[in-house]
């Protein structure tokens, strides 16, 4: 009897134990936030920072902010669960912060979405018109990626970086024959002849073809104008010369202007100082922070061993008859 009752009592303080940890949770998660009326004005998240690079003074800071992976609106990416969103939030961050000088952006990235890096660039040429921005290919910095850094001041790769691929593509799947040799037949609805463009179970008509390409040239020549404008070329020598979906290496991508110096990253962070007049500046690395959603989110998902085989898995993600700015090798 006397063991029943311990465990008993042990329940009851388990549950009551569990009961004021959620309560205490809840109330540290109200905490992050005001109220005014019935809406919550949440506090913007903030980044942690890890210092890189010792300088003379602790005052002055050069941040860095990573960008790595296909650029898309919703992906995950270095800060968090959204990286367009986490980019932008970052680049405030930097803004805010006095004792921050320049921004170096670290890429390792072959591009993506184009509005997706339309708006980093967007974002970026904005930050930029306040304070130095300075741009790093690591391994890669191609197409879209390529896109955002003409929002900065300055461009810098290693001479081995992969960059360049000024270009636009739309791809689909054309898997008709695939179909009459397993028996089955797409039924298509629509409301106009072009809604379905794109339907793989079919040839695509000529008309089709003209209007798809245009929508290609249409963004291409937003790309196009955007890199003659930052990079002070000329627009036609771009279409006829390196701007046409060519991958180059560093080298070749100083000799065609497209980059302002070859170095490593070390390189970079000493070229913010020099634009920001920081000299004795420290480079400090935006870090994602973990968030109570963070937290909750681990325990809610349920896990279970797996194995995952991928080629090219980034690859995976892109979805056919989407605008990207990509070498060809990632399409669909």
């Amino acid at each position: 009897m006397k063991k029943s009752g311990c465990v008993i009592i042990a329940l009851f303080l388990a549950v009551c134990g569990s009961m004021f940890a959620n309560v205490f949770l809840l109330a540290l998660l109200g905490m992050k936030g005001s109220t005014v009326g019935s809406t919550r004005l949440l506090q913007p998240r903030s980044f942690e920072e890890v210092i890189v690079q010792e300088g003379s003074t602790s005052s002055e800071k050069i941040a860095v902010i990573p960008l790595d992976g296909i650029i898309a609106n919703g992906a995950a990416g270095s800060l968090g669960d959204n990286m367009v969103e986490d980019f932008k939030l970052a680049l405030e961050q930097a803004q805010n912060d006095n004792s921050v000088k320049a921004v170096v952006i670290s890429v390792d990235s072959p591009g993506g979405e184009i509005t997706a890096s339309d708006v980093l660039f967007n974002s970026l040429r904005e930050f930029s018109k306040h304070k130095p921005t300075v741009v790093y290919f690591n391994s890669i910095g191609a197409s879209g990626a390529y896109y955002m850094a003409c929002g900065s001041n300055y461009i810098m790769c290693n001479s081995t970086t992969f960059t360049g691929s000024i270009g636009v593509i739309i791809s689909t799947l054309n898997y008709r024959e695939l179909f009459g040799k397993i028996g089955l037949q797409s039924v298509v609805f629509k409301s106009g002849k072009f809604k379905d463009m794109l339907n793989g179970a079919r040839e695509m008509t000529l008309e089709e073809q003209e209007y798809v390409q245009s929508l290609v040239m249409q963004s291409y020549g937003r790309f196009v104008g955007i890199v003659a404008k930052a990079r002070k070329l000329d627009e036609q020598k771009l279409r006829s010369g390196v701007a046409d979906g060519r991958i180059l290496s560093g080298e070749d991508a100083l000799a065609a202007k497209l980059v302002d110096k070859l170095g490593y990253v070390e390189d970079a962070y000493a070229k913010a100082r020099e634009l920001s007049k920081a000299t004795g500046a420290q480079v400090i690395r935006y870090k994602r922070s973990v968030s109570f959603s963070d937290f909750f989110r681990v325990f809610g998902e349920s896990r279970s061993p797996s194995i995952k085989i991928d080629i090219l898995e980034k690859a995976q993600a892109l979805e056919p008859g989407r605008v990207y700015l990509l070498p060809a090798i990632f399409a669909p």
